[in-house]
């Protein structure tokens, strides 16, 4: 798929600034009462996963359970620290980016694999500034193809990925968002840099500097606050019931990571989206990049939303990571009307259809674009400095 040639860029961005800039004028407290309202329903489901799990291991309560940590990483912590709420009227501390899972108040906001401050800069920083890009860290599909050959069988891939989707964020994203914090910290350059093999072996390694730290601020404590603390506390209902809710929680891990990478990954993997060559030379072509790298799926109602962890509205995110969970609600038809009459490709699937683009992909069925070219840095309105030049 590719734009009409000779976009009027300036044009498009200038429309989709001035989208921007009406979307953050009705920013006001309902913004932060919508997220609340989400935040309750991702509460209700870990209660009552809890409230029946200690009877017997069941998949009902694990569902429960696992939607409600996806809850608090996808929507909560997702959003929050990526400052959406820093601006909204009146919004206690708690629900800001300088003060959410911070310090103390990650156990009671976001107790996780992934260490808050390591999740800021890899994700928050790195990521979402060189989307599709070699030093984008979050590009675990080139980790994933690293390590099957187009010759492999095809029930071993699958059978891998279901098996690297179920603990991804213990495997993946904790050390590797880790590793780009001691980047930071060390003032290595160029930062960013997909995980390779031997990066893994020293993360996991406990006798490792590196390896102490994923143990000691991400292995150690999460395992120990999920499957320890939290079920010792049902310890007056008698030990069945204390290995009952472990076990609960054991399957929610499982699932609340494979949710996770369904909804994560095949945002920006598939034969129809964008992976670049070199950096983005001007605002108008990283704004095009945001839409060409990124995949919309489904969206409408708060209920499809909160499955969906209000990833389906990932080209929105890229444009604007800062906005509320209201504004992309607002801003994604509007977006997609204007990319339409621009004519810059706008992919909006289903989640399904979307991860089976992605498998493709990984398993070298398929490949992705590259752009090959940048724009000049100071592109005009019209001309052929405009085109999309892709190689498929």
């Amino acid at each position: 798929m590719h734009a009409k040639p000779n976009i009027d860029l300036e044009g498009f961005v200038k429309e989709l600034e001035a989208l921007k800039a009406e979307s953050d004028k009705m920013r006001d407290a309902s913004d932060l009462e919508h997220l609340k309202k989400i935040e309750r329903w991702g509460r209700l489901c870990t209660v009552a996963g809890y409230a029946t799990g200690w009877i017997v291991p069941n998949p009902i309560s694990a569902l429960l359970l696992s939607q409600g940590r996806f809850t608090r990483f996808a929507i909560m912590g997702h959003h929050v620290l990526h400052g959406g709420y820093d601006r909204v009227p009146s919004v206690p501390e708690r629900y800001t980016s300088k003060r959410f899972a911070r310090g103390k108040r990650r156990l009671i906001d976001w107790m996780d694999w992934i260490v808050p401050e390591a999740w800021i800069f890899e994700h928050n920083a790195l990521h979402h500034y060189h989307l599709g890009e070699s030093q984008d860290p979050d590009d675990l599909g080139e980790v994933v193809r690293k390590n099957f050959s187009s010759e492999s069988a095809r029930e071993k891939k699958h059978l891998s990925f279901a098996l690297t989707a179920m603990v991804w964020k213990l495997s993946f994203y904790a050390p590797s968002t880790l590793k780009q914090l001691r980047r930071r910290r060390n003032r290595i350059v160029p930062r960013g840099e997909v995980m390779e093999p031997r990066d893994f072996d020293v993360a996991f390694h406990p006798m490792h500097p590196e390896g102490r730290e994923l143990w000691t601020r991400s292995i150690a404590p999460y395992a120990l606050y999920q499957f320890v603390l939290v079920p010792s506390l049902f310890a007056f209902l008698g030990p069945l019931a204390v290995t009952n809710v472990a076990l609960n929680s054991i399957g929610a891990e499982l699932l609340t990571n494979a949710h996770a990478f369904l909804m994560i990954v095949p945002n920006h993997a598939g034969d129809d989206l964008y992976k670049f060559s070199t950096r983005a030379r001007s605002k108008a072509e990283f704004y095009l990049r945001q839409v060409l790298g990124s995949t919309n799926y489904n969206c409408g109602s708060d209920l499809n939303d909160f499955v969906h962890g209000f990833l389906n509205y990932q080209i929105e995110h890229h444009l604007w990571p800062d906005a509320t969970l209201r504004q992309y609600k607002w801003l994604q038809p509007r977006v997609k009307e204007l990319c339409r009459r621009y004519g810059v490709p706008y992919v909006q699937e289903s989640v399904w259809r979307r991860a089976r683009k992605m498998l493709h992909f990984f398993t070298h069925a398929a490949e992705q674009k590259t752009w090959t070219e940048p724009l000049p840095a100071a592109e005009t309105a019209s001309g052929p400095t405009g085109e999309i030049r892709g190689t498929p």
